[in-house]
């Protein structure tokens, strides 16, 4: 069954709304621990600025989505539950994988090593127990700032960058990987 969402709603959202949108969505996860008790893959994209939900997210993850699908099936794990929204808070995937955690978070790092759009997918995983794993319990740095190379997080906090410079980048990430399909 397909998950791809294709209809975007550019609504600005506010921080009180991307924390509510945050707090939904963890709530939706712990449902999900409960109700499953296997690994969560939880899908969104990085998207700077108030618009969160636009063409070129859901672009982008659509690309995600697919690549993931395409990961779990290579390596053999079932999902076992599947479910995208899309809220204006931007598209979100969350997948229940009959697989070791462990081995699930390695295999999204390296999804999002190997893709020119992997630095613009989020996928976070979560063991059977709530557990967020990061890439730091592998022994990896924290992820780099799109455009000057620094922790990313501190740019963010910083606004180092605008909107406009970051939106210009995804783009033609987008499209170098449009490319790179298409020869």
């Amino acid at each position: 069954m397909p998950l791809y969402i294709t209809s975007a709603n550019p609504t600005p959202v506010s921080v009180e709304g991307l924390l509510a949108g945050r707090d939904k969505r963890r709530a939706r996860q712990q449902a999900w621990l409960t109700r499953y008790g296997l690994p969560l893959v939880s899908f969104t994209v990085l998207a700077p600025g108030a618009v969160k939900d636009s063409a070129l997210t859901r672009r982008i993850f659509n690309r995600g989505l697919r690549a993931l699908r395409v990961r779990l099936a290579e390596a053999g794990w079932t999902i076992r539950q599947q479910r995208c929204a899309a809220p204006a808070t931007g598209a979100e995937g969350l997948l229940a994988v009959d697989a070791p955690a462990g081995e699930l978070k390695r295999a999204v790092i390296a999804l999002e090593e190997a893709s020119p759009l992997g630095r613009l997918w989020d996928f976070d995983v979560l063991t059977p127990q709530g557990e967020m794993l990061s890439r730091r319990d592998f022994g990896l740095p924290a992820r780099t700032c799109l455009i000057c190379q620094r922790d990313a997080a501190v740019c963010a906090r910083e606004r180092a960058h605008s909107s406009a410079e970051l939106l210009r980048l995804m783009t033609a990430r987008l499209d170098s990987a449009d490319e790179m399909v298409t020869r």
